[in-house]
């Protein structure tokens, strides 16, 4: 407002006043003269005066501070009593309020509010001597009016009151006012708010600028009186859009001799950064590329021969730009200390740089070049020609980035047009997936070996990235637990056609010893959006768009990238089995590496003491535990019209063991014997018996019995008996379902005996929900008995009397 105070912006928090002031030591006077001319001056936090996060922008008149804050759906006008010098900082309280036009909220996350991309302007217009006697509105961003134009723009309500009025350029491009006194009584006399506002045009882009210039000659007096007063009666009001749409307002007289608004419209170079408003009806505005001036006076622009009815005193109808050959000025100021007939412009770089431009009125006819200004004027076209090159370096590189990114984006289209449409056939980007045991030191570990393979034309290159997802069950003891998953991410760097990548990845067991089968292996192709787009949306010049840098990543799709699903794997029991018996003779069996000793074991051992009969653990589970079996039955018929293509000359039993194996390594010595049975080695070191035979089921058919295959699995761990007994109960499942439309109608049943295997079945999963809920109320002493008899029930419904036919 004056020499000693000011009023800081600082994006969502409004501080002031600020008093520079500073301590100068003995030595420090000494070496004054070498110092800055401007002192730095500190703000303290408890400046802060308004701590609005909705604050977007503000202008002081004399006693009064104006603020323009963003509601979630309107703009809003507050009003509030300026402190003075010496009293305490914060606002004395709001006088007036108002709400101006709507406006559409940008999109973001839900109940914060998004800061707009562009601020509003805000800008105080005064009729002469309406001010106070200290107070010059061009200190603070305002300007005085003549009578005239003021009356017509803001009507004759402001002018009798001699009201200040508030010109505000939103960012939708609409240019309102707001008479300050008559804002200042709405609140003790209240009204319709929407009266209070008027607009007055729109530009239908963001409003960047508001200023008021001077554009009729004026005479020595009038000039003198205005030096003397320190107030330009300016006869134009003029608003700058983004974009570079320029709109002046004049007062002057129609053919009948009315006193009417003149508009006219331009179209300078934009976009538009910034702008200020100079004397003798000049206008400064700065853009990405140059600070140019425009004049709006009278006189600068000769009459045209085919309009000889024109006004002299009106608007010119075009704009010629002229450049000062300075780029990339964020701020610009027409600074008042210029010597008479001098313009000194302030302006600050985007680099950071105050630069003082000084502008001299060009002499009447042609001088000689003196060196001095031959050197500053070489100095000035090297600079000139440095910033040219240095914008045409970001404009390369931003053309460069586009056009890799759009290629990327064309070949990431490819690759997913040619993904989902071969979903039958072969695939032109594939990953196969293999499970093997290897051999550490400590334990042996199964790992997963995941084949990426590209057989098309087509190319992965930055931005894809192979995704594993590795998905575990829940543990046997706690079924209630949800599965564990585990996501590993590898880039895929420059895949071309032909190339494959292997990637090897750990399944377990973990440090206590325990795989929880079955494990999934999930494949898929991630391509990110945000990588390979986001840079180029993104301006590699800052200038271009100061707004558009931090937004131009919201402009990408929430899923930031596209997933293409690849593959699959369930990994069960029967994939990991191992048959260290199954070695041939000439080849030594690997010495399998078990996890820690079953408690169990170690107990019964040190239980039975010194004795004559054996005391391993299998002769021990064998005696106490007797083995967990579980039995399906499938029809004959329907295994040898599944199994007929592959296994044509094999024995039934044999056929049946080679299928449930066919993903296991030791498939080929199985295929080689024609084994029916065979004992494995679970991941944890417990044996695993599978046994293979026909057997005819009776009371079943009338005509006669039916022959069906008996798959039985035997351990003594309960746990990885349910989890084989689980693996053959899927693979049976995935075959009824292929067979299912090919298969003839099943043989004449009897009903009646089917109904009563039934009822059995639910009777004793009746009994096993009481029975698990008889568990959780009994004490330890009494529960023994319940839990062998629900071993008991389990045993029968694992071991059913029907045949999957």
């Amino acid at each position: 407002r004056d020499s000693q105070r000011g009023l800081a912006f600082c994006r969502s928090i409004l501080t002031g006043p600020i008093v520079p002031g500073r301590s100068v030591s003995q030595a420090d006077k000494d070496s004054e003269e070498d110092e800055l001319p401007y002192p730095v001056m500190p703000v303290d936090p408890d400046a802060c005066v308004l701590p609005d996060a909705t604050l977007c922008a503000f202008t002081v008149l004399d006693d009064m501070l104006v603020a323009l804050a963003q509601g979630p759906t309107q703009w809003k006008m507050q009003l509030f009593e300026h402190p003075c010098l010496g009293e305490d900082p914060q606002p004395g309280g709001q006088i007036g309020e108002v709400e101006l036009s709507t406006y559409t909220p940008e999109i973001g996350i839900p109940g914060k509010p998004t800061a707009p991309p562009f601020l509003p302007v805000l800008c105080c217009m005064s009729l002469p001597g309406s001010r106070a006697p200290h107070g010059h509105p061009q200190a603070c961003g305002g300007f005085t009016l003549e009578g005239a134009l003021f009356g017509l723009l803001f009507g004759a309500d402001a002018t009798l009151l001699e009201s200040p009025v508030i010109l505000c350029g939103l960012p939708d491009g609409q240019l309102c006012c707001v008479a300050l006194r008559a804002l200042v009584t709405s609140r003790s006399a209240p009204g319709d708010p929407k009266a209070l506002v008027r607009i007055l045009h729109h530009l239908e882009e963001p409003v960047v600028f508001i200023g008021a210039l001077k554009t009729e000659p004026q005479t020595e007096e009038a000039v003198e009186s205005e030096l003397s007063s320190m107030e330009v009666h300016s006869d134009c009001l003029v608003a700058l859009g983004h974009h570079g749409r320029t709109l002046a307002i004049k007062a002057s007289f129609d053919k009948s001799g009315n006193l009417v608004p003149e508009l006219q419209e331009y179209f300078l170079p934009g976009p538009v950064l910034c702008a200020a408003c100079g004397g003798g009806g000049r206008i400064y505005h700065s853009t990405p590329s140059d600070l140019r001036v425009v004049d709006l006076a009278q006189g600068s622009i000769p009459l045209d021969p085919q309009q000889p009815n024109r006004d002299p005193g009106s608007l010119p109808p075009t704009l010629c730009p002229t450049s000062l050959s300075v780029c990339s000025v964020l701020t610009v100021s027409v600074s008042p200390r210029a010597p008479a007939g001098e313009t000194e412009l302030l302006a600050l770089s985007a680099k950071g740089r105050l630069m003082s431009c000084s502008l001299s009125p060009k002499s009447p006819g042609p001088t000689r070049m003196t060196s001095a200004s031959a050197d500053r004027k070489i100095k000035e076209l090297l600079s000139g020609i440095g910033d040219v090159s240095e914008r045409v370096s970001f404009l390369k590189k931003a053309v460069d980035q586009r056009n890799k990114a759009l290629t990327s984006l064309n070949e990431a289209m490819n690759v997913s047009c040619a993904l989902l449409s071969s979903r039958e056939g072969p695939r032109p980007i594939s990953c196969t997936t293999t499970t093997s045991w290897s051999h550490l030191p400590l334990q042996d570990v199964l790992t997963a070996t995941c084949l990426l393979q590209n057989s098309g034309d087509f190319s992965l290159d930055r931005g894809w990235t192979l995704c594993i997802q590795v998905l575990t069950s829940s543990s046997a003891l706690d079924l209630d637990a949800a599965g564990s998953a585990v996501t590993y991410t590898i880039p895929v760097d420059r895949l071309g056609p032909g190339s494959q990548r292997e990637v090897t990845l750990p399944l377990g067991p973990t440090e206590s010893g325990v795989l929880d089968l079955p494990v999934t292996v999930s494949c898929a192709l991630f391509y990110s959006l945000r990588e390979v787009v986001g840079g180029a949306l993104a301006p590699s010049d800052p200038l271009e768009d100061p707004f558009l840098e931090e937004h131009a990543l919201d402009l990408l799709p929430e899923q930031e990238g596209i997933c293409l699903p690849l593959s699959r794997l369930t990994v069960d029991m029967l994939r990991c089995l191992r048959f260290p018996g199954l070695a041939s003779p000439h080849t030594q069996a690997p010495c399998l590496l078990s996890p820690a000793r079953d408690p169990v074991d170690t107990f019964l051992e040190a239980c039975c003491g010194p004795s004559s009969e054996p005391t391993g653990p299998a002769s021990l589970r064998a005696k106490y535990l007797p083995p967990s079996v579980a039995s399906i039955k499938v029809s004959a018929e329907l295994l040898r019209t599944a199994l007929e293509d592959a296994h044509s000359g094999v024995p039934l039993c044999s056929a049946t063991l080679q299928w449930l194996l066919a993903e296991n390594a030791a498939v080929d010595i199985v295929k080689a014997r024609a084994l029916s049975s065979v004992q494995g080695v679970a991941p944890n070191g417990t044996d695993i018996h599978l046994i293979i035979r026909e057997v005819a089921v009776t009371d079943l058919c009338p005509a006669g019995p039916i022959q069906a295959v008996e798959i039985q699995v035997e351990s003594s761990s309960l746990a990885d008996m349910c989890r084989a007994h689980h693996a053959i109960v899927g693979r049976m499942q995935a075959m009824v379902r292929e067979q299912a439309a090919q298969s003839s109608s099943p043989p004449d049943l009897r009903m009646q005996y089917l109904r009563q295997i039934h009822a059995n079945h639910e009777a004793l999963l009746r009994e096993v929900q009481a029975l698990r809920d008889r568990l959780c109320t009994e004490d330890e002493a009494s529960s023994c008995a319940t839990a062998q008899r629900l071993l008991q029930v389990y045993k029968q419904l694992r071991s059913p009397s029907l045949v999957l036919l």
